[in-house]
């Protein structure tokens, strides 16, 4: 790793950048022209976030405010725990532990650097990682790993046998830092009685694991505060997603984007409550007129991303769909699949409720809640199994009216990798038209950011759809 690199806090520096960010919702229209002219690297994505108004500064102080929480953990006497995407900090919010959501860690530092995470990527090479390890977790782990960042008590993995180097990685991490370590073990399947109870039990040895830790037990009215929190949320959720069915779409590309890093940092907040019910507003006051969402104004197709989206510098993929008149209308990232959702009537057996009544049932939906996010619900056996990654994409697809699906990961997304040739044959045949990148969602180096774009404009010039 440069020296250089080394003299700064990567948390430091995330937040620091963001918490300046959010003032800017206090200058005039001449203060923030003069002051994109002075940062040049962030200009782009803070463009993006300044023409959503009011909610794109929501969004920044919400971030802000969670670099302010990990910034401050020690001094308030609270442990922080390394989590995956695959698992809901709600538990965690309950029992006032700091979530550290290593995805979302580590896109930001693409989203607002230059260099973006290339250093901490190459240094858990350094370490030991192999360059085919997922980027999503080995870019911020590297930084903590050369202890550049705030100090990891515990770490918390939710994605044995579905995601190998994600399991992985945490594993390596807590072993390298000698950190205490749970691994939540998902059982194959879900929806059955059996199943149910077995991840019930799991998520009781992990309380007493968290318990252990911190030294203070879960207290009952704590977690119902916070799942009742998760279920105004998605309501709010169930309500955006259903606008996703009108043409012109009347969500802007980039809301979906805010959906997923809010529920991933703030399940069970009231932030991001807030932040869901102004979208809502804003969503509600395009479809009234028939406006689209998309900044261009007009809307030419519709795209579903059946895995990830792209974070690199300046949102740059989220700006050439809105360039180009595409639609986002949602991914395996921004659904959360609670049985209030519109577009889980085809799947039996897919959701999950929340039941406040009692310990035993709050926990239950915990333990659902999470067999339905990211890769744990959609990518854990055979493609063409019921409720799974194939049957989930077309289903979603023929729902909100896609005129073509993208596929986007990372080179160590071996599950996706492993059987995404057959999943697009079956897919095309379905009569969507695929298009698979072949870069990295977290690395630009991998492919640039141009040869990226390239190729998503030959596919839509290719298969006429623009």
């Amino acid at each position: 790793m440069r020296p250089e690199i080394k003299e700064y806090n990567y948390d430091w520096m995330l937040g620091s950048l963001l918490k300046t960010a959010s003032g800017i919702g206090n200058c005039s229209e001449k203060e923030i022209h003069y002051l994109l002219k002075e940062i040049p690297y962030f200009r782009g994505t803070l463009s993006v976030l300044l023409r959503e108004g009011e909610i794109g500064f929501r969004f920044i102080r919400m971030l802000s405010l969670y670099f302010e929480n990990l910034l401050n953990a020690r001094d308030s006497g609270k442990k922080v725990a390394a989590i995956t995407f695959c698992l809901s900090p709600a538990l965690f919010h309950a029992m006032n532990i700091v979530p550290v959501t290593l995805e979302v860690m580590t896109g930001l530092a693409g989203l607002l650097w230059k260099r973006g995470a290339y250093d901490y990527l190459d240094y858990g090479c350094e370490l030991g990682f192999t360059e085919t390890s997922c980027s999503s977790q080995r870019g911020a782990l590297g930084a903590y790993m050369a202890g550049l960042g705030e100090e990891i008590n515990m770490f918390v993995c939710d994605t044995p046998g579905v995601c190998d180097t994600n399991a992985n990685a945490f594993a390596f991490a807590s072993a390298y830092l000698d950190k205490p370590f749970f691994q939540l073990n998902y059982p194959h399947t879900i929806g059955d009685d059996k199943t149910k109870q077995y991840h019930l039990d799991d998520y009781r040895d992990l309380i007493t694991f968290l318990e252990e830790q911190t030294g203070y037990p879960l207290e009952e009215g704590k977690l119902r505060q916070i799942l009742m929190e998760v279920d105004k949320q998605d309501d709010l959720l169930a309500e955006l997603e259903d606008f996703h069915l009108l043409k012109p779409n009347p969500i802007p590309v980039i809301y979906n984007l805010f959906i997923y890093i809010g529920r991933f940092l703030f399940s069970g907040c009231p932030e991001y409550t807030a932040l869901l019910a102004d979208m809502l507003t804003a969503v509600e006051s395009n479809a009234k007129t028939e406006k689209s969402g998309l900044y261009s104004g007009k809307e030419n197709i519709r795209a579903y991303m059946c895995y990830i989206d792209h974070y690199t510098l300046d949102l740059n993929f989220f700006n050439w769909l809105d360039q180009h008149g595409i639609a986002h209308i949602g991914g395996i990232l921004s659904r959360n699949f609670r049985d209030n959702a519109g577009y889980t009537a085809n799947l039996e057996k897919s959701t999950y409720g929340i039941d406040t009544s009692n310990m035993t049932t709050m926990l239950s939906s915990i333990a659902e809640m999470n067999a339905t996010l990211p890769m744990v619900r959609s990518i854990r056996g055979p493609l063409d199994g019921p409720n799974m990654w194939l049957e989930e994409s077309l289903s979603l697809a023929r729902t909100y009216k896609a005129d073509c699906i993208i596929y986007n990961g990372t080179p160590g997304c071996r599950n996706t990798w492993g059987m995404v040739k057959p999943f697009a044959r079956e897919i095309e045949a379905a009569g969507f038209p695929v298009h698979i990148m072949y870069g990295d969602a977290f690395d630009d180096r991998v492919e640039t950011w141009e040869s990226t774009k390239t190729r998503l404009d030959e596919f839509l010039s290719i298969r006429g759809l623009l």
